[in-house]
């Protein structure tokens, strides 16, 4: 797999998280600290305590580069040595410099993070009154506690570290309590860590690998290259058999990334980060964790006092963690889990010979517990619209009110009286005949109008009929289906009035008012006067929707749409009326469609038969190609294909269809195009999206092909299937779907 963009400068990225060292000393001295016991040993020639200088600067240029780039928010994080070693006055100038500097501007997000042994009532009150969180370091119980965590003297700490976390997580200071962060050591039980933690209600447990590298490797003490994921795996289960009680950062970010979503921690994922590091001198660095690598591997070269943060933020090294795929090294690219593990912390993938180039010196355990949670997982993960045609449908359904609902917003803000009173008579249709008012917004083209009109709405520009008046009409073909003795109000054009799944109506210009009858609808005009209109009879006032014996057979009629004005959502322009003789020819070529497929794929006949409702004849030059611009049910065929083109263009056509409607509220991928594929069927890379898609057609395609006495492409499919497997792109619901490819595939050669 190719990377796209491998290489390519990225654009700068704002600072959204401050690491603030407030004091650079602690008050233990945990065998495992990245500041103390690792490379970098830059602390000695600081001082011990931010100075008011560099409170003040920090403040001003903090708000600088907010507002500069109108952020939203800042997070502010207090970090030491330990912090709560600076003493409630000085903590007091800062949190009074950052929310006087911040006001107007950014809102502060003020956290604080601390071993817990000076956490008392006095500096909880101070936190209170400036809304800081805090977050308290504690590796489990007192064994697994004190075998890194205690004082010079030896001494264990677990005890004032409990009192702490019990007076923080008191209601009155609750709201203050953010989490605890836990180091793994693989010696400890993970199942009495996390029942320790679990124990002390935390909000939220970071579980940290400690930090190393490749010049200085984590311990495994039985030297398996998997110790660290066979614990975090049994904890995950231990974690998932209790129901989740509490987040874990490390398993909620995998989780989402195997569903499709962003990364949630800067350890793991592709997610750009976006943090620098303010020293008690006013030098900025990069994360702290990269001074387990080597003497000044965070060093920038600049400081508060001569520059702005926009300089530190495009900062080779800086920029090097905002990369995202073209930012791990080669071997990592071309992993199937890198999505999910990023590379893992960049701190970790450091070696002498070559620097952060390198895959994380915890690579087999990434992979493993990537592999592991996404098994444990893919049985309820997976999307159930990936597996169930039903819900898939419910799903599309909602997806169509949502988008009206949508619209509704938008145009009540603005006041349209027209579409007020539409929305109204909807309100009423949807009280008396819900099911009439599905069935319209069921007709795949009202999502085209949808679309459009919501498209147009917020561009400020024009597009055919007003909103207000399709809705309308809308209505009032809800009404008639539902035979609701309730007025419509709708207004004609000069092109007619297209009532949605019941046909166009030709009158003068102006307003009217349709009513529903006992068979078909009569329509007032503007003068009085009363015309009444069948189910049937095509005339030159009322040409109607045209139905014909669908795939499933008599007792699934398919319509033949020629009519709605929104059905140009096709590569292919629709073709325009048919004549009766065309219609009866082309409804004769369908008919021998469908028999030759189901007399050579029957069970393909079927799939491409459920769900389709709507047919629309295109004009006869080139292939059409698949738009995300209409409802499911409705397909394009070109009017002029012979019977074989149409079988094919039925099952093709119905298979992208099929595959578009189920993107469109399922996550199979993410990060499209950000990876480039061989492909079978082109001469250049593709991503992903059009890969799945390709091989999905094709299964389908080859298999009628056969069927039908053609020549197959048995090798081109197992080549795009199997690169299709080892796609980092995939989530668990697109894995899901390209595995129900294969034993399709298997079943058909």
């Amino acid at each position: 797999m190719e990377a796209a963009g491998a290489g390519a400068a990225a654009a700068l990225i704002p600072f959204r998280e401050f690491v603030v060292k407030v004091h650079s000393r602690c008050d233990l001295a945990c065998d495992h600290c990245y500041i103390y016991e690792h490379a970098d040993q830059s602390w000695r020639q600081r001082p011990a305590v931010i100075s008011e200088a560099v409170v003040e600067r920090f403040a001003e240029r903090l708000a600088e580069h907010a507002r500069a780039h109108a952020l939203p928010s800042v997070t502010v994080i207090l970090l030491g040595g330990e912090p709560l070693l600076a003493g409630p006055a000085r903590l007091r100038r800062l949190c009074e410099a950052l929310t006087r500097a911040l006001d107007g501007v950014a809102v502060p997000d003020l956290r604080v993070h601390t071993n817990g042994l000076r956490l008392n009532e006095a500096v909880l009150a101070l936190f209170t009154e400036y809304g800081v969180g805090v977050g308290v370091s504690l590796d489990g119980d007192r064994a697994a506690n004190d075998r890194h965590r205690r004082h010079a003297n030896g001494r264990s700490s677990h005890s004032r570290v409990l009192d702490a976390v019990r007076l923080l997580g008191e209601d009155r200071h609750r709201p203050l309590y953010q989490g605890l962060l836990c180091t793994i050591d693989v010696r400890n039980d993970p199942d009495a860590v996390l029942d320790a933690l679990l124990a002390l209600a935390p909000p939220r447990i970071d579980f940290l690998l400690p930090h190393a590298t490749w010049e200085s490797p984590p311990p495994r003490p039985d030297g398996r290259a998997d110790a660290y994921a066979r614990w975090l795996l049994r904890l995950f289960d231990r974690w998932d058999g209790l129901g989740r009680p509490v987040p874990v950062r490390l398993f909620d970010s995998l989780l989402s990334t195997l569903r499709g979503g962003p990364s949630l921690t800067e350890s793991l994922g592709l997610t750009p980060t976006d943090l620098v590091v303010v020293e008690t001198d006013g030098t900025l660095e990069q994360a702290d964790s990269l001074k387990t690598a080597h003497e000044g591997a965070a060093v920038t070269g600049f400081d508060l006092f001569r520059h702005a943060f926009d300089e530190v933020a495009a900062h080779p090294g800086i920029r090097a963690r905002q990369l995202g795929l073209a930012g791990v090294s080669a071997e990592c690219r071309t992993c199937p889990v890198v999505r999910s593990c990023g590379g893992g912390l960049y701190a970790h993938r450091y070696r002498a010979a070559n620097g952060f180039d390198n895959p994380s010196v915890y690579c087999t355990d990434l992979k493993l517990l990537v592999e592991g949670i996404e098994q444990r997982t893919a049985r309820t993960a997976v999307a159930p619209e990936a597996t169930d045609p039903a819900a898939l449908a419910a799903t599309q359904q909602e997806l169509t009110r949502v988008l009206l609902v949508r619209l509704h917003a938008e145009l009540e803000a603005r006041g349209d009286a027209e579409w007020r009173r539409a929305w109204e008579l909807v309100t009423a249709v949807e009280a008396a005949a819900p099911d009439a008012l599905a069935a319209v917004l069921r007709h795949p083209y009202t999502r085209t109008w949808l679309l459009a009109a919501l498209d147009a709405v917020r561009r400020g520009r024009s597009w055919g009929v007003e909103p207000a008046q399709r809705l309308s009409a809308l209505a009032a073909s809800a009404v008639v289906r539902g035979r609701l003795e309730l007025p419509a109000p709708v207004v004609l054009v000069g092109g007619g009035l297209y009532l949605p799944t019941l046909g166009l109506l030709r009158a003068d210009p102006g307003r009217a008012e349709v009513r529903a009858a006992t068979e078909g609808f009569s329509v007032r005009g503007e003068g009085g006067r009363v015309r009444s209109f069948g189910p049937g009879g095509e005339s030159a006032q009322w040409q109607p929707v045209r139905v014909m014996a669908g795939g499933a057979g008599p007792g699934a009629p398919l319509v033949l749409e020629d009519l709605d004005p929104d059905r140009d959502c096709y590569a292919l322009p629709p073709a325009p009326r048919l004549d009766p003789a065309g219609a009866e020819r082309w409804k004769h070529r369908l008919a021998e469609a469908w028999e030759l497929l189901y007399g050579t794929v029957p069970s393909l006949a079927r799939e491409t038969a459920a769900g389709l409702t709507t047919l629309t004849p295109l004009t006869d030059a080139g292939v059409p190609e698949e738009e995300a611009r209409r409802g499911p049910g409705a397909l394009g065929v070109p009017l002029g294909a012979d019977v074989r083109d149409t079988a094919l263009a039925l099952l093709t056509g119905r298979r992208r269809a099929r595959l578009r409607e189920l993107t469109e509220v399922a996550d199979l991928y993410a990060s499209d195009g950000e990876w480039l594929h061989p492909s079978p069927w082109s001469k250049e890379p593709v991503p992903v999206s059009r890969l799945l898609a390709d091989a999905h057609e094709a299964v389908a395609a080859d298999a009628f092909r056969r069927a039908a006495g053609g020549r197959g492409q048995v090798g081109r499919i197992e080549r795009a299937l199997d690169r299709l497997d080892g796609a980092a792109e995939l989530t668990v619901s697109g894995k899901a779907v390209v595995a129900a490819l294969r034993r399709e595939f298997g079943s058909e050669i």
